[in-house]
C-alpha cells in the first residue's frame, strides 16, 4: 500500500462544493473509497477509468483492500472524518501512513447552524454501530445540550423511548433529517411526540434540557424495591457509600457487583461513576425485576445484569477490552467465599480491589487469609454500625503486581 491516504468529508448535498485543494486531490487520484451513498454524490467528478472501494461491513475486508492497493487512495466520508469517522479507523489500521484531510461540517454542526444555536458547550455521543454508553453517561451527568449521532436501530424514536423509561424527561429533541440533502427537514419535538414518529434513516439529534436533571447521592434504603419482608437484604446507605470509596471506582474501568439483590450498590456506582462498565451478578431470579425497576426509578441505565450461578458464568465476557476487572464487590457468596475469591483472582487487574461487607468474624478471617495467600495488600478494616443493626466490617484488599 502507498504511504499516502487522503480523506474528504462530504455532506449529503447532491452537488458537493469542494475546496480547490480538495478538487486537485481528486484529479490526482485513480483509486477512491466510500459508501455507495458517497459514490452517487461524487460520481460525476471522478476521473475516467478510476476504481472504487466500497466502505461497508465487514470493515476488515475494506482495510485489506486499502492495504492491497499499490498506489495512493482517496476516501470520501461523511462530515468530519476525525469526528467518529472513518479517518480514525484508518489511522488505527495504518498508523505510519501520511494523511491529508479535507473535512466538511459534521451533521451535528450542521444541525446547530440550522437552529442558529451556539454549540461550544455541546456534549457528543455516537450510537452509530455502538452501544448506549456514551449517551447514558451524558444524561446521567446532566448534560444540558447533547448532540447524538444515530443509526437505523438507535434512531430518534428509540432514543426518546429509552430516555423516558429512565426518567430523563426534562429534554426536548431537535431532529435533523437528511441534512444537506434534498429531503432535509429540521424540527423540535417533545420526547413523547418523538416516540410516536418515524424519521429518515439519516438523522441526528440535539437534546436540549429545559430543566436541570436531579442527581442523587446516597439514596435512602427504603426508596429501593427489594425482597418482601426482608428489609436487611440491602447494603445500607452509609455502608454503601464507604464500600464505593474503598473500591476506588474513581480509577476503575470496570466493576463487578456479585450478589446484587436490590441493585443498590450497582445503581449508586452507576450514578457516581457513569463512565465505567458495570456488571451485576445474582442467582435469585426474583431479583432481576428489582434491578430493572430500581435502575429505571433512579435513572441508572447501562448496568449489565447477569443471572445465574456466578461460578458457572463465562467471566471473560465481562472483563472488557483489557480482559480484566478493576473492582469487585462481593455482596453475596453463599458460604463459598474462599472459592469465590479464587475464581475472581485470575481476572483481577494489578491494582484491582475486592471489597466485602462482613458481619461474621469467620468471613472476615477467610477474606484476610485468602488475601495473604495471594500477597494482596490488605487495607485497615472499617467497622460501621447503622441504627440498631449489627456492626458491619467493610474490608478491602488490592492485588499487587508480581515482580
Amino acid at each position: 500500500m502507498s504511504d499516502c491516504i487522503t480523506v474528504i468529508g462530504l455532506t449529503d448535498n447532491p452537488e458537493p462544493r469542494l475546496t480547490q485543494e480538495a478538487m486537485q486531490a481528486v484529479k490526482k487520484h485513480r483509486v477512491f473509497a466510500g459508501g455507495e451513498r458517497h459514490r452517487k454524490i461524487v460520481a460525476r467528478m471522478l476521473p475516467e477509468g478510476s476504481r472504487w472501494i466500497t466502505i461497508k461491513p465487514p470493515i476488515g475486508d475494506v482495510l485489506k483492500a486499502f492495504s492491497d492497493e499499490p498506489g495512493p487512495v482517496l476516501a470520501f466520508t461523511s462530515g468530519d472524518p476525525l469526528f467518529y469517522g472513518f479517518g480514525a479507523t484508518l489511522q488505527k489500521a495504518f498508523p505510519d501512513a501520511v494523511y491529508a484531510y479535507y473535512p466538511s461540517f459534521h451533521s451535528l454542526q450542521l444541525l446547530a447552524h440550522r437552529c442558529r444555536m451556539p454549540y461550544q458547550s455541546m456534549r457528543h455521543a455516537s450510537l452509530t454501530g455502538r452501544d448506549w454508553s456514551e449517551l447514558d453517561c451524558a444524561l446521567i451527568e446532566g448534560g444540558k445540550l447533547i448532540g447524538v449521532l444515530t443509526d437505523r436501530q438507535k434512531g430518534p424514536a428509540a432514543i426518546a423511548k429509552r430516555m423516558l423509561e429512565f426518567g430523563f424527561s426534562k429534554y426536548s429533541m431537535i431532529v435533523g433529517e437528511a441534512l444537506g440533502g434534498v429531503k432535509e427537514h429540521v424540527s423540535e419535538y417533545t420526547l413523547e411526540d418523538a416516540c410516536r414518529r418515524r424519521f429518515h434513516e439519516l438523522s441526528c439529534v440535539i437534546l436540549r434540557a429545559f430543566r436541570p436533571h436531579m442527581r442523587h447521592f446516597g439514596i435512602p434504603d427504603e426508596k429501593f424495591e427489594g425482597l418482601p419482608g426482608r428489609p436487611n437484604m440491602i447494603t445500607k446507605m452509609p455502608v454503601r457509600m464507604v464500600t464505593l470509596a474503598r473500591l476506588d471506582l474513581v480509577n476503575a474501568r470496570n466493576f463487578w457487583d456479585v450478589g446484587f439483590c436490590t441493585g443498590s450498590v450497582s445503581i449508586e456506582a452507576r450514578l457516581r461513576f457513569p463512565r465505567i462498565d458495570i456488571t451485576a451478578f445474582e442467582k435469585r431470579n426474583e431479583c432481576s425485576a428489582f434491578l430493572e425497576r430500581n435502575s429505571r426509578k433512579w435513572g441508572a441505565p447501562g448496568i449489565r445484569m447477569v443471572m445465574g450461578d456466578f461460578f458457572l458464568q463465562n467471566h471473560t465476557e465481562y472483563t472488557g477490552a483489557q480482559g480484566q476487572v478493576d473492582a469487585v464487590f462481593v455482596g453475596g457468596h453463599g458460604g463459598r467465599l474462599e472459592e469465590m475469591l479464587a475464581c475472581i483472582d485470575p481476572f483481577l487487574s494489578d491494582g484491582g480491589r475486592i471489597v466485602i461487607n462482613a458481619v461474621q468474624r469467620e468471613s472476615l478471617e477467610q477474606f484476610h487469609e485468602h488475601a495473604g495467600k495471594c500477597s494482596y495488600r490488605i487495607f485497615e478494616d472499617m467497622t460501621i454500625a447503622v441504627d440498631g443493626y449489627n456492626p458491619i466490617t467493610v474490608a478491602a484488599v488490592e492485588k499487587t503486581k508480581k515482580s
